[in-house]
């Protein structure tokens, strides 16, 4: 059997389309459960002749939780030391894996599959990266870091555990964009179409806002402080507040600019969100005046999603990572849990792309996050209702990501003006 196996996977990975037929049936059977077309694995899962695979399969659930490759122990994403073992580790984009490094001489590192890598400057100056860069990449920084433009001034006690904050929840939303197989491209390599983040503190006279604007994103440097943070939620009225939920929302708009680029997907949003085109500031102001509208539960996912159907789109997609990411960190776990009601969603994660079986798996996991964080005494991990409306704006994200990513692939690059936007969406 395994002979039988290894044969179809080498058949697989030269000759993709006939991939189909010569699998074993067990083989074909996973994957038409996946949805993933046999061939499109078959490209997809194999790594080029450098050892490293381009092509990441999306939404891979066994990449977490990360196990050590000297000696099994399970790590988080955010180790560089193996507490168990003592090596060594490092988090490898190329390969989507934490694993174990060292030094093979000068700046080099060698991992255990004698691949070479630089450590990030970040990772090796400051300490605040885990991420390595390829031997062969010019880059200075790991394709996390080298989207950053202002990091915070060093020089002023307590920035710079300030600013690894920020780094660690934007390695984590990087980690999950690349892994939808988003393109996640600085402004220094496309200053068009890239994106950059500012890391920017409050000054005597100027407050800076926490937002998006042509590709940049700026965040406060004081979201890091937990009581500054736990201050501004409660002012705003807000259920969760977080630095990670911050960099989601704001990359949401970063990703807007991206999808809706012609009248037929603008028109396609403005039937599921209502019309962007409406007064923005006068919009905000309205909200933070008079608060949200009422029985906004109703339709939208965040009080502040009813503010404007921008923050409309940017909270849902938010949304839509957290349950990606909270569902593979699940599957990684072979987290199995059943509601006591025999006709409710059990939690099975199989890495589906479906997003109906994305939404019967993350009802349960909710249930469960809020209950374990009750049976500790904490306030609810995920304190929000889904509506049928706000599912149905989640299914909209979902579904532009799908279809906008294959447009991608297909243009192996940036699209040119009407590509690869989410085009036909299925609103139903």
């Amino acid at each position: 059997m395994i002979d039988s196996i290894i044969g179809s996977l080498s058949l697989a990975k030269r000759f993709p389309r006939f991939a189909a037929s010569a699998a074993p049936a067990a083989i074909r059977r996973f994957f038409e459960v996946a949805g993933i077309p046999i061939y499109r694995w078959a490209v997809q899962i194999w790594p080029d002749e450098s050892g490293r695979n381009p092509y990441r399969l999306r939404n891979q659930s066994e990449m977490k939780p990360f196990a050590c490759d000297v000696c099994g122990c399970v790590v988080y994403f955010e180790n560089t030391k193996c507490l168990n073992c003592g090596a060594a580790l490092a988090y490898l984009p190329d390969t989507g894996l934490i694993a174990s490094v060292r030094s093979s001489g000068t700046d080099l590192w060698q991992s255990g599959r004698g691949l070479e890598y630089r450590p990030c400057l970040n990772y090796r100056k400051h300490d605040v990266c885990n991420w390595a860069v390829p031997a062969d990449d010019p880059n200075l920084y790991c394709i996390s870091c080298r989207l950053n433009r202002i990091i915070p001034d060093l020089s002023v006690v307590g920035n710079r555990t300030a600013w690894a904050k920020f780094e660690a929840a934007k390695r984590r939303l990087n980690y999950t964009l690349l892994n939808l197989e988003l393109p996640v491209i600085s402004k220094s390599e496309d200053s068009l179409y890239g994106v950059s983040y500012e890391f920017k503190a409050d000054v005597p006279g100027t407050s800076v806002i926490t937002g998006h604007a042509g590709g940049v994103i700026t965040i406060n440097l004081g979201e890091a402080d937990d009581a500054e943070r736990e201050r501004r939620r409660l002012a705003l009225g807000e259920p969760y507040r977080t630095i990670l939920g911050h960099f989601r929302h704001e990359i949401a708009h970063y990703y807007w600019d991206r999808f809706f680029r012609d009248d037929e997907s603008l028109c396609k949003f403005r039937s599921v969100f209502s019309d962007e085109r409406s007064d923005y500031s006068g919009a905000l102001t309205t909200y933070y005046q008079n608060g949200a509208r009422e029985a906004w539960d109703e339709e939208f996912i965040s009080a502040y999603a009813s503010s404007h159907p921008w923050e409309d789109w940017a909270e849902s997609w938010a949304h839509y990572l957290h349950m990606t990411d909270a569902l593979e960190t699940a599957a990684g776990a072979r987290a199995l849990f059943g509601l006591p009601e025999p006709d409710k969603p059990s939690l099975a994660i199989t890495g589906s792309e479906t997003f109906e079986q994305m939404l019967n798996a993350w009802l349960p996991l909710s249930y469960l996050l809020n209950n374990l964080n009750r049976s500790l005494g904490l306030p609810d991990a995920y304190p929000f209702v889904l509506s049928s409306v706000a599912i149905k704006k989640l299914r909209f994200v979902h579904e532009c990501i799908v279809k906008y990513t294959t447009g991608l692939r297909l243009s192996q690059g940036w699209p040119s003006a009407g590509a690869g936007t989410c085009i036909g969406c299925t609103l139903d």
